[in-house]
């Protein structure tokens, strides 16, 4: 019954990022540029922890996760994004749209609690140190993995089901580069207050969910690292966690700005939802790996071997 409603219109036209030709041709070359930097970047990663035995501990093994997922949220919007720019006629079918909605929220869910949980395994490691081989077993950390797929699973089920009970009458034109959720709002002419509520529920509980173990582990670790006396113990205790913290930032932040703020077709929005798709999954493997020293020392084992 609830795809009946769809029948009226069978595609979305999307605006993109902009109607001059010169500038999408300029913005192809940019966002193939970071798409392939993104590919790279991740791949490397992924294969430099797989190979070097030195990095298979459970921060690798969430941040070998975390550059999997990257991948896939990356692989979500942007090769539209990429054939968009070089099309006249930007158009998504529903079915695509709901499936790009569907998998955004599956990909960014997932990488909020695996965030989480990686905030918990620095939480063990610098306050509990000794403890930190029996707490952050294997079985454990499997098992966050898997809940983290999981609960992102359901709540991105229940999002796209909000989508499929729209009711598009005749507005067909989505105000962005890619399907939104908020951005198809606008777009129904049924009672959305609903939708919204629910939207707006499921994100500050998905997002409280994830962030507050986070603010919570993080908290305990200042006071710990505060209570070290020596400035290279401090040092050494910070740098073990602030390539993480950098990385909630940047999620977190973007993340917030695109789904509790009204959605507008603004430039705010689109470049909101730019550094939480395409440039966040770029800047990660960097990140991790040129802020951390075991990283960089197993990249150039790994080059080693090939080179």
């Amino acid at each position: 019954m609830a795809w009946r409603n769809h029948s009226i219109i069978t595609e979305f036209i999307l605006t993109g990022l902009s109607d001059d030709p010169h500038i999408q041709a300029l913005l192809f070359m940019l966002f193939l540029g970071i798409y392939l930097l993104t590919m790279m970047g991740n791949l490397m990663l992924l294969l430099v922890i797989r190979t070097d035995s030195r990095l298979h501990t459970p921060m690798y093994f969430f941040l070998s996760n975390l550059s999997f997922l990257d991948l896939c949220f990356s692989s979500v919007t942007v090769p539209k994004l990429l054939k968009d720019l070089l099309s006249e006629k930007k158009t998504i079918s529903v079915e695509g749209c709901l499936a790009q909605v569907f998998f955004v929220f599956l990909t960014a869910g997932t990488e909020a609690f695996l965030l989480s949980a990686m905030a918990y395994d620095r939480y063990a490691a610098i306050c509990h140190p000794l403890l930190y081989g029996q707490v952050m077993s294997n079985q454990l950390c499997m098992g966050l993995v898997l809940a983290s797929w999981g609960l992102a699973s359901l709540n991105a089920f229940v999002i796209v089901l909000l989508a499929i009970n729209l009711d598009f009458c005749e507005a067909q034109t989505i105000y962005h580069y890619t399907c939104e959720l908020p951005s198809l709002f606008p777009l129904s002419c049924s009672d959305i207050s609903i939708n919204i509520n629910i939207l707006i529920c499921s994100t500050l509980l998905h997002g409280l969910g994830t962030f507050l173990p986070i603010f919570f582990s993080y908290t305990r670790i200042v006071s710990t690292i505060l209570r070290i006396t020596s400035t290279s113990g401090r040092s050494k205790a910070f740098s073990t966690c602030s390539s993480h913290l950098i990385a909630v930032i940047l999620f977190f932040g973007s993340g917030l700005i695109l789904y509790l703020m009204p959605t507008s077709g603004s430039s705010l929005d689109l470049l909101s939802s730019l550094q939480y798709s395409a440039v966040t999954p770029l800047l990660n493997p960097l990140i991790y790996s040129l802020k951390n020293k075991e990283v960089k020392a197993a990249v150039r084992r790994t080059l080693g071997k090939y080179f």
